[in-house]
């Protein structure tokens, strides 16, 4: 018999074979030292200066210091197929993998998310020094590549544009990358959970990346296409929103985020010296955009960075983030409000289901995730109804004067989806007690307020409400605020109320967070280019 500590095991034909855990320890030790193999090559690669690229065949052109412009026409890696078969084309791309077998060499071009195969062979037009220059390269230099489109065939599966492929004419480095990466792209590409950390990181006894070291190396890590795709979303979402209030006269306003006074009365404010006094980080743009409500710009709204100094290591949240506010009159009920909130979120789910549809896909062959359901008019539920719902499941300690807890909001979310069938709902009449002092009461119980939260896959991305527009009222509620907001510190605010105000609401939505769900990402930092938490400053 073999001890219990023998390394080998008996597979299904009675033969010794390797454990296959030392099997894949053994396989990303090869791997490891064949990177190091292929790093020391190109630190050893000669630098071919390039000094006229019309008459020389490859090397290393000259720092580009914008001495001249050329003739050149570029060519995207997203325009070539088929239909280019014969074309003399100039890229500029990166070298994301190379091989030179004897007197063929094998580059892929990439040009984030897309990529292209070059292929060079010695002939009388290409010499074996320029198939051995190609071969050592550094992966993810810069390189300009000049040659003829061909049909690859067999097709190219390692590429997007996999039906064609670049006859190597002329190969240049751009810009060189150091051979030894911090991290490598093709395992920053590989599916991984969020929550791998960066020692055991490892999956099919494949190389992975945690998200620590991923997060050091983000201008790394967005070179991987599913990452490149979810920053195309995130900046589609913000596009989308700006695109409604245009389309609705609104006006576009940028508020300061140097502030007086922590204005919404909270601790969770980052303090700064203003030339001798305390000044702060705006939490939000909510008071400058009441003013401008009293200013009569009768609809406003921003894109713009928010700050909240809270020590929060959860996965949703963050010190820094991005916030899309607006602020609009409202005629008679704030459901004015929940209708505009309603129609937003349509049109921004619709555009992005329509026009980023490859970018979805990209995302979802690193994250995979289910398509939003979401219904033409959204589901509003009260506040009690949504409490009576966890009750009814067991919940003994939802409280219809208690605001929901995030295991809650998550919780009322399975059961929305299981009665309703919907992923975007939102939850109305909140408890006074659980909003701000700007908030305005109902009219038929004080106890609850005329405010709402928006929920995608159970979790919260927007809070609004209606704002108190009278000055009596406005000042007693701030005064009996916990703890109290003394009046010199927001008189600007108050005092625009005295001269008329118009009914007025609006909303703060959550940038990264909408982005974050509607990819059923698990992780925030995913959906943040260089995520500020507690722990991270850098880069």
């Amino acid at each position: 018999d073999l001890p219990t500590s023998s390394k080998m095991v008996v597979d299904q034909m009675g033969e010794l074979a390797i454990d296959p855990k030392k099997a894949a320890k053994n396989a990303r030790k090869a791997e490891k030292e064949a990177r190091k193999a292929k790093a020391a090559e190109a630190a050893n690669r000669a630098v071919i200066v390039v000094n006229d690229y019309t008459k020389e065949q490859f090397g290393d052109l000259p720092m580009v210091q914008s001495g001249f412009r050329s003739q050149r026409q570029w060519v995207s890696a997203s325009k070539l197929d088929t239909p280019s078969v014969g074309q003399h084309v100039w890229i500029r791309a990166r070298l994301e993998a190379v091989r030179a077998t004897g007197k063929r060499c094998f580059a892929l071009l990439r040009q984030t998310p897309y990529s292209v195969q070059a292929i060079a062979a010695e002939d009388d037009q290409t010499p074996r020094d320029m198939i051995k220059y190609i071969g050592k390269v550094p992966v993810e230099s810069i390189v300009d590549v000049f040659g003829q489109i061909m049909l690859a065939d067999p097709p190219v599966t390692s590429a997007s544009q996999s039906l064609i492929e670049i006859q190597i004419m002329k190969f240049f480095v751009v810009s060189a990358s150091t051979p030894v990466l911090t991290m490598q792209i093709a395992d920053a590409k590989r599916p991984v959970a969020d929550d791998v950390d960066d020692e055991n990181a490892q999956s099919d006894g494949m190389a992975t990346v945690g998200r620590t070291i991923r997060l050091d190396n983000r201008w790394l890590d967005l070179r991987a296409s599913a990452n490149h795709a979810i920053f195309r979303v995130q900046s589609a979402v913000g596009t989308y929103f700006r695109e409604y209030f245009l389309q609705r006269d609104f006006i576009e306003v940028h508020t300061p985020k140097l502030i007086s006074a922590a204005s919404e009365g909270g601790a969770d404010v980052f303090k700064l010296d203003y030339f001798g006094n305390p000044a702060f980080l705006a939490q939000s743009p909510q008071l400058y955009k009441q003013m401008c409500m009293n200013g009569d710009l009768h609809g406003v709204f921003e894109i713009g960075p928010v700050f909240r100094s809270e020590r929060s290591f959860t996965h949703r949240h963050m010190c820094e983030f991005t916030g899309l506010d607006f602020e609009q009159e409202i005629k008679e009920h704030y459901h004015e409000v929940l209708e505009t909130l309603g129609s937003l979120f349509k049109h921004v789910f619709d555009s992005l289901h329509a026009k980023n549809g490859a970018d979805l896909d990209l995302i979802c062959t690193q994250y995979p995730f289910e398509r939003l359901v979401y219904p033409d008019e959204p589901l509003v539920l009260h506040f009690s109804d949504a409490i009576r719902m966890l009750r009814e499941d067991g919940d003994k300690e939802a409280d219809e004067f208690v605001d929901i807890s995030t295991p809650q909001e998550k919780r009322l979310g399975v059961l929305v989806k299981a009665k309703y069938n919907t992923d975007f709902y939102i939850v109305d009449r909140y408890p006074m007690s659980a909003r701000p002092f700007y908030t305005m009461p109902c009219a038929d119980d004080p106890r609850f307020s005329n405010s709402y939260d928006v929920f995608l896959r159970g979790e919260e991305i927007t809070s609004g409400a209606q704002r108190i527009h009278d000055h009596q009222l406005l000042v007693e509620r701030a005064l009996a605020n916990v703890p109290a907001i003394p009046i010199d510190t927001i008189q600007s605010y108050t005092d625009s109320f005295k001269s008329g105000s118009p009914p007025h609401g609006g909303a703060g939505i959550g940038l990264e967070r909408v982005a974050m769900l509607f990819c059923g990402l698990k992780n925030i930092r995913l959906a943040s280019l260089f995520p500020r938490d507690p722990n991270r400053c850098t880069p």
